[in-house]
């Protein structure tokens, strides 16, 4: 099975959602995630994030986060056909678990934030029938130009994030398959405890 940890993503689901209160525009997809970067910008303005502070960063992410990002949803296209086959709690484990992944293994990336840093953000066209988008933005980093694309749909709360690309790379598209290999090999509960206990790995510090 390929590494379920090498995937060359950064910390940009993090980014959408660490400093995402309550006035943000959740009508409008593109100043949800307009809006939620720049106060990224204000908090590291304020106080930069330490990469290792796992304890602050899960804060963030489940006070900011959670209300404009639909992880649900990101796990149960993750895990395609075997999410409708898990019963209600292997799906929450799921959740929990692949959530913790993606917090412990990108943490890193939320050190490389700088409040200077520019963001580009492309005209976005869309009709008052859409209920799927996809909201371009480009990252400058050392003068190069760095494309972070999030997928939202429509909600009667507003627009949810649930998938993004990076450099092109979608997150849900790329921990599909090796998701779905993990299952075939020892089911739904062999990949939540693989889940687990890479956790805990990271969480000591392992890598």
């Amino acid at each position: 099975m390929k590494s379920l940890f090498l995937v060359p993503l950064c910390a940009a689901l993090f980014s959408f959602g660490v400093a995402a209160y309550a006035q943000v525009d959740q009508s409008d997809p593109q100043a949800l995630i307009k809006t939620a970067t720049q106060q990224i910008f204000d908090e590291v303005r304020t106080r930069a994030i330490e990469p290792d502070d796992i304890p602050r960063i899960m804060d963030i992410v489940n006070r900011d986060i959670l209300p404009y990002t639909d992880f649900r949803r990101t796990t149960s296209l993750t895990m395609g056909r075997y999410w409708r086959t898990a019963t209600p709690a292997q799906q929450q484990q799921m959740i929990e678990q692949f959530k913790m992944l993606l917090i412990h293994t990108y943490s890193g990336a939320i050190g490389q934030i700088h409040a200077d840093q520019q963001i580009e953000y492309p005209p976005l066209r869309i009709a008052p029938t859409d209920t799927d988008v996809v909201v371009r933005t480009i990252a400058m980093k050392n003068g190069q130009p760095a494309e972070i694309d999030y997928r939202l749909y429509k909600t009667p709360q507003g627009w949810r994030l649930y998938d993004l690309n990076v450099l092109g790379v979608w997150l849900i598209q790329t921990y599909r398959q090796q998701f779905n290999d993990k299952i075939q090999q020892s089911g739904v509960d062999g990949l939540i405890q693989f889940l687990a206990e890479r956790n805990q790995q990271l969480a000591s510090g392992k890598q």
